[in-house]
């Protein structure tokens, strides 16, 4: 992989009589989709991203890669046999990030293991060729031997199913490594501040450089709001008295040690009070639990965890956990909000792909996807890029994303080790590693973590603050949020070095990771030991 110097990319905008024949705005799972099928067809594509990849939404995931048992049992069958497809391409296409992960769900009713045998056989013949494995009934015995700290009292058995995991923001890198790889023009950092317009229609963005505030004045056949949960911003930039598209709802997670379920295994709980589905999921030698649905009247880059969503997940886990998990055991929560669709009237310019996602066209012939989920992302692209080439009257070239291999893609994935999300990566940092001694120490003893995986963030994953390594290149944040604290000064001096900065660029770094830091913690905040930068 070579360097990735912000400078050289920045100077494929430079030109301002370029036109575009793709401008998408927006960095995460939806806008990356659309940006790789663009670029992959061979259109001129240019995306902006107003904070960095996968800040938002497409950072807080459940971590899975699935079809959606729930909207099995709701009888969406379209909606899962279309999640099970993708699901299988992903597991192909970036199989270094994407894993198959057994899930059991522990029945304590006596008709529980033929109820759920049955439907989840359903959702095994929907993936059809693309199956992950057989779903099977297994004995209170079995249940007791994969989870030990399962609650056994009432437990009868239980039903074992396959779905898909893997790590969500790591996918996002990858995704606009792939990008650039084919040609398209990515970058982090460039908030758009207004639509361009001719004739009452969309000819492109009004983009600014937040590092520098140099502000670029962008042409484009057609322009995709793919900004999730604030697409009605760019909305109401094209019609200012637009109605909302979008409510969001909050989904909160819980980081706990891997001793509260030691075991390969993921747990699904299928009903909880609030109606939805809780998993606990092994992810990178930890425990992932949650999700909860909480709907919100407003959006922000850095939600915050109600305490009532706290104590809905620490309740539901301690109910089928022996030991049970409370507050001081919770290494990380972290808030990310879904971009529900609000109900809209009949149009002929809204397209209705699928429950899942949405794609309108403006009065300006501004397209808008919203919706959707990680798992669906690249259909979500296809989809987008379709809409774009009769929009934009671009040449209709044919989709080629079914099978293109993400950046890092490699078959041979060692999990124990926890480079493996680097792929075929992994050889290249190792090589850097050995050009200074000291790169190959940790950042902190209780992470796997290494000083040389923020060099390689910084050169080859365009990662420009000490919140997008340890929150996004190196999951940090996610694990462990007082670790995470620990590790910002050695974070913020390591990118100081490489990006030529001052001490006084350091100590600011570490405060605004702090700051938001803070907000995964539950337990009392504690000044990392080496806070002088």
């Amino acid at each position: 992989m070579k360097n990735i110097k912000r400078s050289e990319i920045i100077k494929g905008i430079s030109n301002p009589a370029d036109v575009w024949d793709v401008i998408v705005v927006g960095g995460g799972a939806t806008g990356l989709g659309a940006a790789l099928d663009a670029a992959a067809r061979g259109f001129k594509t240019v995306l902006f991203e107003q904070a960095d990849f996968a800040k938002g939404t497409s950072s807080r995931s459940t971590k899975l890669v699935h079809g959606g048992v729930r909207y099995l049992a709701q009888g969406d069958v379209g909606l899962v046999r279309e999640a099970l497809y993708e699901r299988g391409l992903l597991l192909r296409n970036a199989a270094h990030l994407v894993k198959n992960e057994s899930f059991i769900i522990p029945n304590y009713e006596w008709w529980g293991g033929a109820f759920y045998t049955i439907g989840l056989t359903m959702y095994d013949l929907l993936a059809g060729k693309l199956s992950l494995g057989r779903s099977k009934h297994i004995s209170k015995k079995e249940v007791i031997r994969r989870i030990p700290t399962i609650r056994q009292k009432g437990l009868y058995g239980g039903v074992v199913y396959h779905d898909g995991q893997f790590d969500d923001s790591r996918l996002a890198v990858n995704l606009a490594q792939t990008c650039l790889e084919k040609g398209a023009t990515i970058l982090n950092y460039f908030c758009v501040k207004s639509l361009l317009k001719q004739n009452g229609k969309t000819a492109g963005v009004i983009v600014n450089d937040e590092e520098t505030g140099k502000v670029y004045n962008i042409k484009g056949k057609t322009v995709i709001n793919a900004t999730g949960v604030f697409v009605d911003d760019l909305l109401r930039m094209d019609e200012p008295a637009r109605k909302p598209l979008v409510r969001p709802s909050q989904g909160v997670h819980i980081i706990l040690d891997k001793s509260f379920m030691n075991g390969d295994d993921a747990l699904m709980i299928p009903k909880t009070d609030d109606g939805r589905v809780l998993f606990a999921v092994p992810w990178h030698d930890k425990l992932v639990v949650g999700t909860t649905d909480t709907p919100l009247n407003e959006h922000s880059m850095e939600p915050k965890a109600l305490e009532e969503e706290i104590e809905f997940i620490l309740n539901t886990a301690s109910r089928y956990l022996s030991k049970a998990p409370s507050r001081k055991d919770v290494l990380s929560v972290f808030a990310g909000l879904r971009p529900l669709a609000a109900p809209q009237g009949d149009s002929a310019k809204t397209k209705e792909i699928s429950r899942s996602h949405k794609i309108i066209v403006s009065d300006s012939g501004l397209i808008t996807i919203t919706g959707g989920k990680w798992t669906t992302f690249r259909r979500m692209g296809e989809d987008t890029i379709d809409k774009a080439i009769k929009v934009g009257n671009l040449k209709a070239l044919p989709c080629k994303t079914k099978d293109l291999p993400v950046h890092g893609s490699r078959k041979t994935v060692d999990f124990t080790d926890h480079l493996y999300v680097y792929g075929t990566d992994q050889q290249d940092l190792m090589k850097l590693a050995k050009e200074n001694p000291e790169w190959q120490e940790r950042l902190h003893s209780d992470l796997p973590f290494t000083k040389v995986e923020v060099v390689w963030a910084v050169r080859h994953e365009m990662a420009r603050t000490v919140e997008d390594v340890l929150a996004r290149r190196v999951r940090a944040l996610f694990l462990d949020a007082q670790a995470a604290i620990d590790m910002a000064p050695t974070v913020a001096a390591l990118l100081a070095g490489e990006l030529d900065k001052d001490a006084d660029w350091e100590r600011e770094q570490v405060d605004a990771f702090i700051d938001i830091a803070k907000g995964y913690l539950l337990k009392p905040y504690r000044k990392p030991e080496r806070l002088e930068v």
